[in-house]
């Protein structure tokens, strides 16, 4: 017994796949599309802008009776500085906490960030919120020495005997000393613009403690 198959259906199973074929097709069409290559040029974009390398030194005292606990507690930053949405290649902040070993009283923090310039602004408008939330007038004395850098070179001399000389570079990279003053100038406004925040929030703590 032949089956036949009725003209209508056929009809409706070739316009099925016809039109399937083309929605494929437009799909198809739109991830390989100008909208889909803008997207992977901006984030081609993200991952090749260039990171810069800032140091923060500062330098704090205990109050008479205060330890390094107390300190700590105080301090410890609960934000992170990771800016979402922002995540390009290669950022990192990192803080090592020193006790000078002939005062104990004296902690020096160094912090270490390696961002854009557009994450370095973002991180110091995070710093400067939480310090203002989060005081330490308590377990510090008032003065504060700061010193804010930007990393021009990293040198290795654990070898050896002698060592040829080489240019400035970080993380294997030669470094860019026209580019690297230009965006001197760029951190500098940064860290000005957070000190002045900074020391606003501190004078209205002040001012609301009197």
């Amino acid at each position: 017994m032949k089956f036949k198959v009725s003209p209508v259906i056929l009809l409706f199973v070739m316009l099925f796949f016809a039109v399937t074929g083309i929605l494929c097709s437009k799909r198809h069409d739109v991830k390989s599309g100008p909208v889909d290559e803008g997207r992977q040029n901006m984030e081609a974009g993200k991952q090749n802008e260039e990171h810069v390398t800032t140091v923060a030194i500062i330098t704090r005292r205990l109050r008479e009776g205060k330890t390094y606990d107390d300190f700590r507690k105080a301090w410890y930053h609960t934000t992170g500085f990771g800016v979402k949405g922002k995540d390009y290649t290669g950022s990192s902040n990192r803080m090592f906490t020193l006790l000078n070993v002939f005062d104990p009283r004296e902690i020096i923090v160094l912090g270490f960030a390696t961002t854009t310039l557009e994450q370095l602004e973002d991180a110091l408008k995070i710093e400067v919120k939480f310090r203002g939330e989060n005081p330490m007038d308590k377990v510090i004395e008032p003065e504060i020495g700061r010193k804010f850098c930007a990393l021009i070179s990293e040198d290795d001399f654990s070898a050896a005997g002698k060592i040829p000389y080489k240019p400035a570079s970080v993380a294997g990279k030669e470094t860019n000393l026209a580019k690297f003053y230009e965006n001197l100038q760029a951190i500098k406004e940064l860290y000005a613009a957070a000190a002045k925040k900074r020391d606003a929030i501190s004078e209205e703590r002040k001012r609301k403690n009197n």
